[in-house]
């Protein structure tokens, strides 16, 4: 016999609470007023607190929800944000890895020092706070762990290699997780947004480390982050563990990528991606 497949109960959006990190913009704000408008509590993490404050009062039932802002990088920053929520939320249910910075820039043109520091925000800072959050779920009897991932960690292209392979790490880090916890009642889900429209190539770094402060045309013309989280909040109700919401031509090439690799690095190649 194998294994029995697990089907997912329907979610009570009011008996959970979410931890959503980076959520004083972009898709973090919108998912978390998406959440809350299902009845979940949400507590709601960044470094900006005055931004996370606007977002909380944005959100149906807005004083439910709870601010904790620190800066994800920093280790006792991160163990003593869990150890807040905790004391202030009982429990958590969900945690939802969102907090990241992506990247323009050639890799040749690019230093070791910034390739460390975007690996160390998109992926170091999202495997630690999971620890963080793990054991406590497990003793719970369950939770759900939500990495936000890139269909650029799937595809690989110019001007984000540091970017595309921490988001790729991430990916298979997951992968593992759900292997390992899926028996003890844990649930991981990825998320591989395309083009959004948020601020994330305004404040993306170039080679040494500053930000490129411009919005990218494909950016611009990307889904909204409503439309985003609105797509995200339906897969993760139904169960869903590997999600890409992306425009059609993106979807097109992770598609690409599965049939034939080699044809998808010639499509790469031959495309302006920046």
């Amino acid at each position: 016999m194998g294994e029995t497949e697990r089907i997912p109960m329907k979610t009570n959006y009011k008996d959970l609470t979410i931890w959503i990190t980076g959520a004083s913009s972009g898709i973090g704000e919108a998912l978390t007023i998406a959440f809350a408008k299902r009845g979940a509590r949400i507590i709601l993490s960044g470094r900006d607190e005055e931004n996370l404050a606007l977002v909380k009062s944005r959100c149906k039932n807005s004083k439910k929800h709870i601010v904790i802002p620190f800066d994800i990088t920093d280790v006792e920053q991160a163990k003593l944000a869990y150890a807040t929520a905790k004391t202030q939320a009982g429990k958590i249910d969900w945690l939802i890895n969102n907090a990241g910075i992506s990247q323009r820039a050639l890799i040749m043109d690019t230093t070791e020092d910034v390739e460390r520091q975007i690996m160390d925000i998109d992926y170091f800072a999202q495997t630690r706070l999971s620890r963080l959050v793990l054991p406590d779920m497990l003793e719970q009897g369950g939770g759900k762990i939500v990495m936000i991932s890139s269909v650029a960690g799937l595809l690989g292209t110019q001007y984000r290699g540091a970017y595309g392979a921490a988001k790729a790490a991430i990916h298979m880090w997951a992968n593992s997780l759900r292997a390992e916890l899926h028996e003890q009642g844990i649930e991981v889900a990825t998320i591989f947004p395309g083009f959004i429209q948020t601020n994330i190539s305004i404040n993306a770094l170039t080679g040494d480390g500053s930000a490129q402060g411009t919005m990218d045309a494909a950016t611009n013309k990307g889904l909204t982050a409503t439309s985003f989280a609105k797509q995200v909040v339906k897969a993760l109700t139904k169960g869903e563990e590997y999600i890409i919401v992306a425009g059609r031509k993106e979807k097109l090439a992770t598609k690409v990528n599965r049939l034939s690799p080699p044809k998808l690095y010639k499509l790469i190649r031959e495309s302006q991606v920046k």
